[in-house]
């Protein structure tokens, strides 16, 4: 969600996602229409390097995400029917290097990082030499090797510093980066939406350096708000995945952005599908790995609903929109959930009697794709309920692993990892290139500051299991004051291109009680045997 009031649109979202099954099959048999449209202006930054920031956009007066009413979806009486409680064998992964992010006091070439918004919607990407990490209103380089900041911190408008309109004028935050690794470029979009048009301001470096040369698109969405938005690489396209809003919620927008012009700098368009006020939250599929998708293969795009997954493939046609489709969805069952918190705000915090928002309402970015040759994989989580309706229930993280989604999609295994009563959630999962799999999340209780942590898994591991956990960082302080309940909004785990081995993650902890003075923290990891 933006920092910006604005997003206020947003309270609606959640009251959708659990629609009855007859409405789901009157959004698939009306098939959306392909809404083709160019980019309504598009340029090239010659250094991100040799651009001043602006550094006033770090000292605006505070602003606070309005919280969204519990949905409709899956009782809290239900039952987990995939609770993992108990683990064995070894640990996840040995911690590798771990550092500080952008937060509260943070300092980098450029100046000192203010925290003017709240939650950060931490997220990151390794590339060949750096790794890219950006919260709301602001980013920063460091180098991989020495884990020093080598550029920022600066507002996240600094990449578009010269463009003009509102993409240069608006910090407006809900910004997220992916790496295309096939042409090791960074990919970065931030929103612009502090009056209409609204639009999607989005960068492709022209190297694999972060701090060089971009070529900069705006894609206009009219007056309908394009909220929470979700990218994900494939051969064919930039996907990006939108909350559409005007008074009320009006569905999904599932879009491509014409990757190979934007490649090289060229006139790009977008083709679009808006889906029904039956589905949000959907999520677009990430290429990891050096193997593409099978040739032709189409964009994989997820959400969930009671008990459920909900799967499309989007194929796009830049020659021809009229060959691009969009069919689906497929659903998919899994085992039986209870959204955590019912989607709202529940999770206790050691010294303050505020509840953190669990966002149990929609899956976490990534959806994670990686194609192993004898078989296609999708990875993906979200936060669910554990325990009975009058035993304390607390939250879990939910995860699965789909597989052959081109054909007919099948969950191949899927556990929610919860080993014991404190509260998991915000998570986000990645595949090795060996099918192994990291999981990293917040964890916090009445006993416990939010924490950050992390498990996995070894492909030969039995089905469906974790490995014990391991602490990135135990947080020394809980959110309080400000009736501010949003935490994180999402988070990144992200696996190196170079050796394909290394999981890198990202998310926010506090050094200290408080309000607006949140902190993010930085790691990498890998399994002993990936080479």
């Amino acid at each position: 969600m933006s920092s910006r009031n604005l997003t206020g649109l947003s309270i609606a979202l959640g009251a959708v996602f659990g629609l009855a099954a007859s409405h789901q099959a009157f959004a698939e048999n009306a098939a959306p229409k392909v809404e083709v449209t160019p980019a309504v202006k598009h340029d090239t930054l010659r250094s991100l390097r040799g651009t001043m920031p602006r550094p006033e956009d770090f000292s605006k007066s505070p602003r606070i995400h309005p919280l969204h009413p519990l949905p409709p979806l899956a009782p809290g009486s239900q039952t987990d029917g995939a609770v993992q409680h108990t683990v064995t064998g070894a640990f996840a992964p040995a911690l590798g290097a771990g550092f500080e992010g952008v937060g509260q006091g943070f300092s980098g070439p450029q100046g000192t990082f203010t925290v003017n918004s709240a939650p950060p919607d931490t997220n990151g990407a390794v590339g060949a030499t750096q790794y890219l990490q950006i919260v709301n209103t602001g980013f920063a380089v460091f180098d991989k090797a020495s884990k020093a900041v080598i550029y920022g911190p600066v507002p996240s408008n600094t990449l578009w510093s010269g463009f003009g309109g509102p993409c240069e004028a608006d910090n407006d935050g809900d910004a997220v980066v992916v790496y295309d690794k096939a042409a090791n470029r960074w990919v970065v979009s931030q929103f612009a939406v502090s009056a209409t048009p609204y639009y999607q301001c989005v960068a492709v470096s022209a190297t694999s350096d972060a701090t060089g040369a971009y070529y900069r698109y705006a894609f206009s969405y009219g007056s309908v708000f394009p909220d929470y938005p979700k990218m994900g690489v494939w051969p064919d396209g930039y996907y990006e995945t939108f909350n559409m809003f005007t008074n009320t919620f009006q569905g999904a927008k599932l879009c491509a952005y014409d990757r190979t012009a934007m490649l090289s700098g060229q006139a790009a368009t977008q083709q679009c599908f808006q889906l029904s006020t039956s589905y949000g939250g959907v999520l677009p599929a990430d290429l990891d790995g050096a193997t593409a998708p099978p040739a032709g293969a189409p964009n994989y795009m997820l959400n969930f609903t009671s008990n459920s997954l909900n799967l499309w493939k989007f194929h796009v046609d830049w020659a021809n929109s009229a060959n691009t489709t969009l069919s689906g969805p497929i659903n998919i069952p899994v085992a039986a959930f209870a959204t955590a918190c019912r989607g709202g705000s529940c999770i206790p915090q050691y010294g303050t009697r505020q509840k953190l928002d669990s966002l149990g309402d929609r899956l976490m970015f990534r959806l994670a794709y990686r194609n192993f040759g004898d078989h296609e994989s999708l990875v993906v989580n979200h936060s669910v309920q554990v325990g009975a309706k009058h035993n304390n229930p607390y939250t879990g993280v939910r995860w699965y692993e789909i597989r052959s989604p081109g054909t007919t999609p099948v969950v191949y295994q899927q556990s929610t990892f919860s080993p014991d009563t404190s509260y998991r959630w915000m998570g986000s999962v990645a595949m090795d290139k060996q099918g192994n799999m990291a999981l990293g999340y917040s964890v916090s209780s009445s006993a416990l500051h939010p924490a950050i942590r992390y498990t996995g898994r070894l492909s030969t591991d039995a089905l469906s299991t974790m490995q014990a956990e391991n602490s990135i960082i135990e947080g020394q302080g809980s959110q309080s004051g400000n009736n501010l309940s949003r935490w994180g909004d999402y988070s990144a785990m992200t696996v190196d291109p170079v050796d394909d081995c290394t999981f890198w993650y990202t998310t926010e902890y506090l050094k200290s009680t408080g309000s607006f003075n949140w902190n993010t923290r930085l790691a990498s990891f890998k399994f002993p045997g990936c080479q």
